[in-house]
């Protein structure tokens, strides 16, 4: 199969585009299926689970986005979930002598 790429359209380059990406992620996924199905059949007949083998059971669950906990009380739109490294602000806020809960939505 031979393409003059030179000749086609944007229009048609793009949509060639779209469909050889959407084939990579296919052929991936499909190779993914097939090794973890070798491995969990392989894990089968050894007596265990592939999950116990990983010790991954099921998928991996993400963390919830934080709730907003705490607001600059001189610009609202600054806030701070109580997660991570502390804003300036509330160092700042902190250092001027109000407490958390001052801060706290």
């Amino acid at each position: 199969m031979s393409l003059n790429l030179d000749d086609m359209p944007l229009r048609d380059l793009k949509d060639l585009q779209s469909q050889v990406t959407k084939a990579i992620a296919s052929f991936e996924d499909r190779k993914k299926r097939q090794a973890v199905a070798e491995l969990e059949e392989k894990a089968r007949a050894m007596g265990f689970s592939l999950a116990e083998l990983t010790g991954v059971v099921g998928k991996i669950r993400k963390r919830a986005p934080a709730t907003i906990k705490y607001a600059n009380p001189a610009n609202a739109g600054e806030t701070w979930s109580g997660r991570g490294r502390k804003p300036r602000w509330f160092d700042a806020a902190l250092k001027s002598g109000k407490s958390p809960e001052d801060l706290a939505i």
